[in-house]
């Protein structure tokens, strides 16, 4: 299946882990449309880990918990479906999932029709228990394979932790998004070694095959499955925009029945949602080895989007307030051009146009700055 933009939609995993049931997806799925987030753009609804028996029927076909999912499987979907969402499910490369629930090996086309009975519209596939005399690309080609003669348009989202050199062999096998890291948590600690692993490389996260850095936490606030803690408001604001510059999809984990108007405040910014899904798609490029101007822990990044504007993340993981700084010949605005650039911090609305060409901003810890630039005349 292709996608020109990152997907976007919520997943079950980080609040609830393996406490999934049938009313609960409902009411996620009101939650979604009601609360605006299919509006903002947030159309899959995707249930993870743990929706099945622990044995498939006398047919090798996988079932879904008699207790969690009463109606099956195709009622949930059609449910989701009627409130104008997409439908997601989950399975793993291996003969089980992470979970231990049973996976997809040697059953990749039997699953992949089932999937598509079943109404699904997204698989995210796992990378647990697998058959260590199968390279893992073999394992993805065969799922891609079996998906994209199902019958039905899914969207292939291969969750392979970026193990075994991933990025240079992921097109391959027809997955639309791939996760280049291992798990999130809900704290800071993770979030900042995530963080660190993906601005080492930017490669891979442009159209039709979108590096995934993992669900959102934003909003969890240390409840649920993955709950750790928790972080700030100003550190998920600035999870939130890392992933949205880097074009990574955006997977919501939080509880959207109650969210509260913080989180709602990051969830639903049209204007860093629009940076995300820019239809230029293209690859935010590192300022970090340019100059020797900001202080250490302080990321700069810039990424190309349609129309001849810039989106500028600058991102302080450090611990104090920092003085930022970014050259506009370093973007490619040399005095020499005669232009320079009309800003719009997205968090803030706050405007004004660069003078002497050097924008000059402090940022605090924990927390970023980014800016919607429009290329102007001197």
């Amino acid at each position: 299946m292709i996608v020109n933009r990152p997907p976007m939609g919520w997943n079950s995993w980080n609040t609830f882990g393996e406490n999934i049931n049938e009313n609960m997806i409902k009411e996620m799925a009101d939650a979604m449309v009601d609360g605006g987030y299919l509006d903002a753009g947030y159309e899959y609804l995707v249930i993870d880990d743990c929706w099945s028996e622990l044995h498939r029927d006398e047919k090798g076909r996988l079932v879904p918990s008699k207790e969690k999912f009463p109606n099956g499987m195709k009622a949930v979907a059609d449910y989701v479906h009627s409130r104008g969402l997409k439908f997601g499910m989950y399975s793993c490369v291996g003969f089980l999932t992470c979970a231990g629930y049973p996976g997809s090996f040697d059953h990749e086309f039997q699953d992949a029709k089932t999937f598509a009975e079943w109404g699904v519209d997204f698989l995210k596939y796992d990378f647990c228990y697998r058959a260590i005399t199968v390279k893992q690309k073999m394992l993805y080609r065969r799922m891609g394979l079996a998906l994209e003669g199902c019958g039905r348009d899914i969207l292939f989202s291969a969750c392979s932790w970026g193990r075994d050199d991933t990025e240079k062999w992921i097109q391959s096998t027809g997955a639309s998004m791939w996760r280049k890291t291992g798990d999130i948590t809900d704290r800071w600690g993770t979030f900042h070694y995530l963080a660190d692993k993906v601005m080492e490389n930017t490669t891979s996260c442009s159209r039709g095959c979108f590096g995934d850095l993992d669900m959102l936490t934003v909003g969890m606030k240390g409840k649920g499955n993955v709950g750790q803690g928790g972080m700030t408001f100003n550190e998920y604001k600035m999870h939130f925009t890392l992933w949205a510059q880097m074009n990574s999809p955006l997977m919501i984990g939080c509880d959207l029945r109650e969210p509260d108007e913080e989180t709602r405040k990051i969830l639903l910014n049209k204007d860093v949602i629009a940076i995300n899904q820019d239809p230029l798609t293209a690859m935010p490029y590192n300022l970090e080895y340019y100059g020797g101007w900001n202080p250490e822990g302080v990321k700069i990044y810039v990424k190309h989007l349609s129309g001849g504007d810039l989106a500028i993340g600058i991102y302080n993981f450090s611990q104090e307030e920092a003085p930022c700084i970014v050259a506009l010949d370093l973007v490619g605005l040399p005095p020499s051009t005669g232009k320079t650039l009309r800003i719009k911090e997205l968090w803030t609305g706050t405007e004004k146009t660069v003078t002497n060409g050097v924008l000059r901003t402090p940022v605090g810890a924990h927390d970023c700055k980014i800016y919607r630039c429009k290329v102007i005349d001197i």
